[in-house]
């Protein structure tokens, strides 16, 4: 036991250096959601996520959208607790059978204007989860979905460029 922990901190930790980030490619995208928002709504953008029953790759990429790198809520992008104070619904995962009731609720509970986003592979058509005894499909299943947002898991500039188009839609929609 002793030669272990001697070794291990002789050696010291095994890590690989995290993903460089492209500030200026970051800076720009923010910016373009902190601006459409702004124009759409009159105020920053309020984001709910809900984890309908995911493996939480997904909330790994949302998670590092708070992080240093890339740090959204310096352009007014905030997470928030409520859906009651909630503009956008980022749902991950397949909807479990057990989360399809907690979803709709969420849903009715978010006022107007309010949109879905599904996030991931998962959350389109179940990915690898579909047809599972346990799994009622995508986010679509129950209830209208605004804008899918592909990948297995979404990175965190997809995810960006995700909230664009949908405000972009929005504006063009009129809704």
């Amino acid at each position: 036991m002793f030669k272990l922990i001697a070794k291990s901190l002789l050696s010291g930790p095994v890590t690989i250096s995290g993903p460089a980030a492209a500030p200026a490619a970051v800076e720009e995208l923010g910016l373009a959601v902190a601006q459409r928002a702004r124009r759409r709504l009159g105020r920053s953008l309020a984001i709910r996520q809900i984890d309908a029953g995911s493996c939480n790759g997904c909330e790994l990429e949302i998670h590092a959208l708070s992080n240093p790198v890339y740090d959204v809520e310096r352009f007014g992008l905030r997470f928030v607790a409520s859906p009651r104070h909630a503009d956008v619904l980022l749902v991950t995962g397949p909807v479990t059978t057990n989360m399809a009731e907690a979803l709709k609720r969420t849903y009715d509970a978010t006022p107007e204007p309010k949109w879905v986003v599904a996030s991931g592979d998962c959350a389109f058509d179940a990915g690898v989860f579909a047809g599972g005894y346990a799994v009622v499909g995508g986010v679509s299943a129950v209830v209208p979905v605004d804008l899918h947002i592909k990948g297995c898991p979404p990175t965190p500039t997809a995810l960006l460029e995700g909230l664009i188009a949908l405000l972009d839609r929005a504006d063009a929609r009129g809704r």
